[in-house]
């Protein structure tokens, strides 16, 4: 799985985007408010160090997601 964080612009908020091995797009939401579902992506019970990935991500930049 990547991830990718995108910078808002104006009243637009910066976002997020997970995409699978494909780059497909599988999940798109805002930096300041997490995915609830994360079990839907295998992500359960990793909420704290997923939003330690995203804090420390720099913008436009597609990386790996490993946690």
């Amino acid at each position: 799985m990547y991830i990718i964080k995108v910078k808002g612009k104006a009243k637009i908020p910066d976002y997020i985007q997970l995409r699978d091995e494909q780059f497909v797009l599988i999940a798109y939401f805002r930096a300041d408010r997490p995915l609830k579902k994360l079990e839907k992506y295998g992500l359960e019970g990793k909420e704290d160090a997923l939003q330690n990935v995203i804090n420390s991500l720099p913008f436009g930049k597609l990386q790996k997601l490993t946690i």
